[in-house]
């Protein structure tokens, strides 16, 4: 039996104020996440859109869900308008679709894009030269339905702990560059999502204000 009032406690007494919290809820049962709601959290993240809509429908509705996997294009239309964030915007053409279908839909959707620097080949998201190009030729101009709040990104899969420090201090440094930038004339441009059960701390020292943390509240997933 998962300990999940007690894992919260435990990660909430790790976490600076300023560090908000995300539960991750891939493959964990809706009854874990309906207790952890009792203990009052609100924010999930899911990285599964079949899986967002089916628990979407079991649990209260003032739950703030957030989309944190791979977003397949044909899928965009679904999860617009249920979520209140995107965190896995990997491609400008994601990012172009999320805004026509959020025109659409009449919403604005927030999202944060998703520079990949790891060492795996399998994670999505933006090189380092695509996400400063995207910036430097002012391509969120374009976009009416859709929000850039800031930036996601993954270290790569590795007990180096320096290799891991070294990933997350570049995404750090990319998301000041873009953050500190007055020309860019960016709104509400201040999160920057690093960190899950195994890293989070790392993340935090290297400037993360947003954290992803699923195992750590609800122990191992039920596959």
């Amino acid at each position: 039996m998962v300990d999940i009032k007690g894992n919260l406690a435990k990660v909430a007494a790790t976490l600076p104020r300023d560090v908000e919290l995300l539960a991750v809820t891939k493959f964990h049962p809706i009854e874990a996440l309906r207790e952890a709601y009792d203990c009052g959290l609100r924010r999930f993240g899911e990285n599964r859109v079949q899986e967002l809509l089916s628990k979407q429908l079991h649990l209260p509705s003032d739950i703030k869900w957030h989309f944190i996997g791979h977003l397949q294009s044909n899928k965009v239309r679904q999860v617009v308008g249920r979520v209140e964030m995107i965190e896995s915007v990997d491609t400008v053409r994601l990012l172009n679709i999320i805004d026509r279908e959020s025109q659409r839909a009449g919403v604005v959707t927030k999202v944060l894009l998703q520079l990949h620097v790891a060492r795996e080949e399998t994670k999505f998201g933006f090189s380092v030269d695509e996400l400063m190009d995207f910036f430097e030729n002012r391509g969120f101009e374009s976009l009416s339905a859709v929000h850039i709040c800031g930036l996601m990104g993954m270290a790569s899969n590795t007990d180096d702990c320096e290799r891991v420090s070294s990933d997350f201090r570049e995404i750090s440094r990319c998301y000041n560059l873009i953050r500190n930038d007055k020309r860019l004339g960016l709104r509400g441009f201040n999160i920057l999502s690093m960190g899950m059960t195994n890293d989070y701390g790392i993340a935090i020292r290297e400037g993360s204000n947003h954290v992803r943390i699923g195992t750590a509240i609800f122990g191992e997933r039920e596959y």
